[in-house]
């Protein structure tokens, strides 16, 4: 029974339970955390807790993380429908390497899972660098709290000896019937472990050859599964070898790019098809630091394997053009690019714009004669 007129906050004495209830109930109101019915005082209050979520990119063909942003004062419809792959599409922002990002916690999904915190997915690997991007990242710790959700016919008992370094373990299980705290003391991934990596998996995710690349830069060893000497048979794809040759080869051509201040295509060519006429999807490259040179760009792209067929160098308009042969091997340019840094400044990449680029590219590509 509530006490008529006595609040009890702000009073000196002993605590008793109506002076805790009118510090909560203040507290709510001026934060402005409460939530409707309002005033929030002598009720069981409603609040407001936002938490961002961010969702995996499907087998991260196009990025890391998808961060869900539902429109303001959007329908329960709408929220459920943030919840599916198509809400996902319509209603969130890509998030990248870049992205400085804290997360609270880990929810994945399993297969099979233990007690003690052993866990099997279905066998492609994806949560396990999900997880290890999110550490170079700083995005998690490792007392960032891992979760799965199971039924409970998927607790089994699994043999330590079948788990990698690479494997993900969880901390909690949640089932129908029962939460487990698995008190796991095996260690989590603290990267990605580039040896385990092949070159068919490199080359299907590119976001993963944009943190190879900075982890090189950075020092780190990278040799790849392919690369190790306990692989000595292993060779490069066809695809990789003929991204090699290309770029050893360039064609010669009779005009100089001095007289048009930046580097057309047809003179800059990486690739012994540049000269090859037809429709290319083009990227553009964007925020180049004052002073970068072409072939810091061109190493670049070599290193993450993303060579284009032509390469239009705009650098006193700190900027750039790279023709693809098709929009598949331009998206997978523009997400191996994307949050890249060149001289300290984070680059601007895209798939160029038709209206605006394409007549300049044109212009590009066809300079006029020496004099003119």
């Amino acid at each position: 029974m509530e006490v008529a007129g006595c609040s009890g906050a702000g009073q000196a004495g002993p605590a008793s339970k109506q002076s805790i209830r009118e510090k909560i109930w203040a507290h709510l109101e001026a934060s402005g955390l409460a939530e409707f019915p309002r005033p929030v005082h002598h009720r069981i209050p409603n609040f407001k807790a936002r938490k961002t979520l961010l969702v995996p990119t499907p087998r991260l063909r196009t990025g890391l993380f998808n961060q869900i942003v539902p429109p303001l004062g959007a329908t329960k419809e709408i929220l459920r429908k943030c919840a599916t792959s198509q809400g996902v599409k319509d209603y969130s922002v890509p998030v990248g390497l870049d992205a400085k990002v804290k997360v609270d916690l880990v929810v994945v999904g399993s297969v099979a899972v233990s007690e003690k915190g052993w866990r099997i997915g279905k066998g492609e690997g994806y949560a396990d660098m999900e997880y290890a991007m999110m550490v170079s990242m700083g995005a998690v710790t490792e007392d960032t709290p891992v979760v799965t959700i199971v039924h409970d016919c998927q607790v089994v008992d699994i043999p330590e000896e079948l788990l990698g370094d690479h494997d993900l373990t969880v901390d909690y299980i949640l089932t129908p019937t029962r939460t487990i705290k698995t008190n796991c003391k095996r260690l989590k991934p603290k990267g990605i472990i580039w040896q385990k990596i092949s070159y068919e998996i490199l080359g299907k995710i590119p976001i993963l050859k944009n943190l190879r690349y900075r982890e090189k830069q950075a020092g780190k060893d990278v040799t790849l599964q392919d690369e190790h000497p306990d692989f000595p048979n292993a060779s490069i794809p066809a695809v990789l070898k003929e991204t090699a040759k290309t770029e050893n080869t360039r064609p010669h051509t009779g005009t100089s790019p001095t007289h048009v201040g930046h580097c057309s295509a047809g003179n800059d060519s990486l690739s012994a098809k540049s000269d090859v006429p037809g429709a290319f999807t083009t990227v553009y490259v964007g925020n180049l630091p004052a002073g970068t040179r072409v072939s810091e760009l061109k190493s670049t792209l070599r290193e993450l394997h993303v060579t284009p067929l032509r390469l239009n160098w705009q650098g006193a308009q700190h900027r750039a053009f790279l023709d693809y042969k098709d929009k598949v091997a331009a998206e997978s340019a523009v997400s191996s690019l994307k949050g890249l840094s060149l001289g300290g400044c984070t680059l601007r990449v895209e798939l160029a714009k038709n209206q605006r680029s394409k007549g300049q590219v044109e212009i590009n590509r066809n300079p006029a004669p020496q004099g003119k």
